[in-house]
């Protein structure tokens, strides 16, 4: 599923799925933003308070804010509601998963870019204001890669050729990732039969297919941070794997290099493999 965002259909897959909606779009018409922010999420009661404080307390306040929720069960929604002043647009209903998600994100997007941030990080209070600095000073480019804090260390920069063997090219996709909305619409949809990595494959289809432009921030100019217990860290190494070299190969890499990563990755990460 690899078609423009613009025309996916935003409408109830299942009758009587979609549970309720709002946001400041009912009363108020307007769609000139510089950013439109997407947070996908479900059951994340404990953490999505948090990650909406920080949009709220952004310096920068060219932006849209909207929530897809996929049908939550605890307090989500709850908290969802009592920050209706602050979202945009917010949707409560089942899904297909993670991407369907961020594809109905896309969809409802009217922002020149296109961020997404989980419900399990936060942004920092200058992240949107150091992101249109580089918009400001790099307007031919297509898209922006933030510095993004870890427990560990800092995760940043941009490194296009790296994606024709390994993975590790850029800082993140949530919270990090900022596109043109245009140049989005080439890329087209997050591809759904991908369960764990779809953004792989959508950065694939960005860089190698449609040779579009990146930049990154400067280390020390840090948009996000990330949290412990997010989405990644619940996907097992072999499932993982798997679906990396797929991605690889679906996109018509040649055979040889995939031959070459799978066998060297495989190797250096045997003991994850039986584990």
């Amino acid at each position: 599923m690899d078609k423009s965002f613009s025309t996916y259909n935003f409408l109830p897959k299942f009758k009587n799925t979609r549970f309720s909606e709002g946001g400041k779009r009912f009363s108020n018409s307007n769609s000139n933003f510089l950013f439109s922010i997407i947070t996908v999420v479900l059951n994340r009661e404990q953490s999505l308070q948090e990650t909406i404080t920080s949009i709220s307390k952004q310096t920068c306040k060219d932006f849209e804010y909207i929530i897809i929720d996929g049908g939550s069960k605890d307090g989500t929604l709850n908290i969802i509601k009592d920050n209706s002043n602050l979202i945009d647009y917010w949707v409560s209903e089942k899904d297909q998963g993670l991407y369907d998600a961020f594809n109905k994100g896309l969809s409802l997007a009217k922002g020149e870019y296109v961020g997404i941030i989980n419900s399990d990080d936060i942004y920092t209070p200058e992240a949107l204001s150091i992101i249109k600095k580089h918009i400001l000073q790099n307007k031919s480019a297509d898209f922006i890669f933030g510095s993004v804090k870890k427990h560990w260390g800092v995760l940043h920069g941009y490194k296009s050729n790296k994606i024709k063997y390994s993975w590790g090219f850029y800082s993140s996709h949530s919270t990090g990732f900022f596109i043109k909305r245009e140049s989005a619409k080439q890329v087209g949809l997050y591809n759904t039969k991908y369960k764990y990595h779809a953004d792989y494959d959508y950065f694939y289809r960005m860089i190698v297919k449609n040779k579009m432009r990146g930049i990154a921030t400067k280390k020390e100019e840090i948009v996000g941070i990330f949290r412990r217990g997010g989405f990644s860290s619940t996907i097992k190494f072999w499932d993982s794997f798997l679906e990396e070299i797929k991605i690889r190969y679906d996109n018509k890499q040649n055979i040889l290099i995939i031959a070459v990563i799978f066998f060297y990755k495989f190797l250096r990460n045997i003991n994850k493999v039986f584990r």
